[in-house]
C-alpha cells in the first residue's frame, strides 16, 4: 500500500488531481458520456475531459444543474465541445431519449 502523498508505480499518488494524470493527452476526436456530471467528481471529471478535447456528453437528471456546469466549463475552456442530456440511470423510460441523442 502506498502512502498518501508518496507517488507509486504511475509516478502518481492518492493526492495526485485529475489535471496532472491527463497531463499531455489529446482527446480530440474522443466521445465519453459521463455520469452525475452535474456536480462534484462528475463535474470535475466532464470539465478534465473537456480541458483535453474530449467531446463531453453530461448524462444528468436535473437539467438545470447540468446546464449550469456545463456553461461553467464552456466559459472556461472557450474551445469545449459538451453537451448535456437528461439521463437517469434508475428509469429505464431515459435510455431511449439518450441513444436517440447525437
Amino acid at each position: 500500500m502506498w502512502w498518501f502523498g508518496r507517488n507509486g508505480a504511475t509516478g502518481f499518488s492518492a493526492s495526485s488531481t485529475a489535471e496532472e494524470v491527463t497531463h499531455g493527452i489529446d482527446g480530440t476526436g474522443l466521445t465519453a458520456i459521463v455520469t452525475g456530471a452535474s456536480s462534484g467528481i462528475g463535474a470535475e471529471t466532464a470539465r478534465v475531459l473537456a480541458l483535453r478535447g474530449v467531446h463531453v456528453i453530461m448524462g444528468v437528471r436535473n437539467m438545470a444543474s447540468g446546464s449550469k456546469v456545463k456553461e461553467a466549463i464552456a466559459k472556461d475552456i472557450p474551445t469545449a465541445k459538451i453537451d448535456a442530456m437528461e439521463l437517469d440511470l434508475s428509469s429505464m423510460a431515459s435510455f431511449p431519449i439518450a441513444s436517440n441523442t447525437s
